[in-house]
């Protein structure tokens, strides 16, 4: 199944946090964090990440794995990392949004595995101007599984 995640109003390559500049986004491979793939500068007008995930069914319902997710049974999420450049150029970590599953519906999970498509769609810039972090469920996130075409 492909989970697609949609996201809009970025923060901007600087919000005003002491010493992050040249902000950048992407998702956090599983277990690797400096490992991060579809990276995107944080002034860009929108972001867009598809992930390959394998949906199996359990006692308690849906279970998403694949190289992307994070988390246990009945805990599984992607984070979405922040990155911040030095003033060498050196991109780090400075902070995460885990994008919990726990937060999509059973129907829309049903309907995504039934056609292959899970979307998620958020923005990524927090009430203070930030790079929104910390647990993201809804409403600060949307989940859906569009019709097949």
């Amino acid at each position: 199944m492909l989970l697609r995640i949609e996201a809009s109003d970025l923060p901007g390559l600087e919000c005003g946090l002491p010493g992050v500049r040249d902000i950048h986004v992407g998702v956090q491979r599983r277990a690797r964090p400096g490992e991060l793939t579809g990276t995107f500068p944080a002034d860009a007008p929108s972001a867009v990440w598809e992930l390959e995930v394998a949906a199996t069914r359990g006692e308690s319902g849906w279970d998403l794995r694949g190289p992307f997710v994070q988390g246990g049974p009945g805990g599984r999420f992607v984070y979405l990392s922040w990155m911040s450049a030095d003033d060498a150029g050196r991109f780090s970590m400075f902070r995460r949004a885990k994008l919990l599953f726990d937060g999509v519906p059973p129907d829309v999970l049903d309907a995504a595995v039934g056609h292959g498509l899970l979307v998620a769609r958020l923005g990524l810039t927090d009430a203070r101007g930030h790079p929104l972090c910390a647990a993201v469920r809804p409403p600060l996130v949307e989940w859906s599984a569009p019709a097949p075409r």
